[in-house]
């Protein structure tokens, strides 16, 4: 796994620069939202429901960039992809290779969770 980045560390310090004293709140945000959205992509596949995966891991996504998350942000590009496809076939694969990133970069972040 070493050859993949779990955070970039420049977006995160540019963003820890501009939230400040709010990055801590910013962090644990962001890590609480994750488990949530995991559990709503887990739920989404386990009813079969493609458009529901695609926007939750869309959704997802997006949240991963914004923290600076390139790798979690691109196996939920690939969830995406799945849902938009309809193709569930390897979903649960896909989920799972989410949840073992979230727990890299959940291992990077905890540092800043109280600022």
């Amino acid at each position: 796994m070493s050859e993949h980045q779990h955070i970039d560390h420049d977006a995160l310090a540019e963003l820890r620069d501009v939230m400040e004293d709010e990055f801590a709140i910013l962090v644990n945000t962001f890590l609480q939202d994750a488990d949530d959205r995991l559990e709503q992509l887990r739920a989404g596949a386990a009813s079969e429901d493609a458009e529901e995966v695609r926007k939750m891991a869309h959704s997802f996504k997006g949240s991963c960039i914004n923290i600076g998350a390139p790798e979690l942000a691109e196996r939920c590009r690939t969830a995406e992809q799945r849902g938009r496809d309809g193709d569930l076939s390897d979903i649960h694969d896909c989920i799972s290779a989410i949840e073992a990133e979230l727990g890299a970069v959940r291992q990077e972040l905890a540092h800043f969770r109280d600022g």
